[in-house]
């Protein structure tokens, strides 16, 4: 089996694996004709989807009592995060920072040849290292925020401004039809610098956070080109984030 066809590879791990009730990594690296990393690569995808639970060498289903407490994607955070990836261009240097509806881009990354990305969040670094075909990965370090669960401070700041890309792509709490993002986090310092030292600032978020008014404001519109939220938006919101001269997309959920 081809090593592209990673989706197929992966259902047939799952179907060896209700039938055998546990694979290794060295088995399935000699029947795939693969490596021993692109199998750990592909149990890691299917574990963090609740599909497996690894052991060491290998796998085994995951114990029933697990299973109700994985929490799906939304299919508006996935259509929102496929308009995301879709203005992605090959060979492009990215930020994505922390939050699940940017984490959602993380699948389809490996579909994008020659990326760099950068990110100031353990979560998003650790899906890009389970793709197959995983993009340039740069982190920020820093002082670790458990709030956001991301790295925040003068030291990532610093990192930030020694690089350049071409997008940013961002979450918020959010959104202030007036004045822009909004957030919980008191740490403002280090999205601000993201937007910064971005060519373009792509902030997504869901339908439902727009028009949320929460007291700290993370970016004004002025720094804002690019808003993706998903097809519910009512009308007299998208007259009104149209005016403020960005670009919207509503993205729409697949059938």
């Amino acid at each position: 089996m081809s090593k592209r066809n990673t989706p197929q590879r992966r259902h047939t791990i799952l179907a060896l694996l209700a039938e055998q009730g546990e694979v290794s990594v060295d088995a399935l690296s000699k029947a795939f004709a693969t490596s021993e990393v692109t199998i750990r690569k592909d149990l890691a995808a299917l574990e963090k989807s609740g599909l497996l639970l690894r052991r060491y060498g290998g796998a085994v289903p995951m114990p029933q009592e697990l299973i109700s407490d994985v929490q799906p994607i939304s299919q508006y955070k996935q259509a929102i995060a496929r308009a995301g990836v879709a203005r992605i261009r090959e060979h492009a240097r990215i930020i994505i920072d922390s939050g699940t509806t940017t984490a959602a881009m993380i699948p389809q990354l490996g579909y994008k040849p020659g990326l760099v990305v950068m990110t100031n969040s353990l979560n998003v670094a650790r899906a890009i290292s389970e793709l197959e075909h995983e993009p340039i990965l740069l982190m920020t370090g820093g002082t670790w925020d458990p709030h956001s669960e991301s790295f925040q401070g003068q030291v990532a700041e610093q990192v930030l401004r020694s690089y350049d890309f071409d997008q940013l792509f961002i979450g918020a709490d959010g959104i202030d039809l007036h004045r822009g993002t909004t957030t919980f986090n008191e740490l403002l310092g280090l999205s601000r610098v993201m937007a910064d030292v971005a060519r373009e600032v792509v902030v997504m978020v869901e339908s439902d956070k727009i028009g949320r008014k929460i007291p700290n404001l993370e970016l004004p519109w002025g720094g804002i080109h690019t808003l993706i939220t998903d097809e519910r938006l009512d009308n007299q919101a998208r007259e009104q984030l149209t005016a403020r001269g960005i670009k919207l997309i509503c993205a729409a959920v697949e059938a």
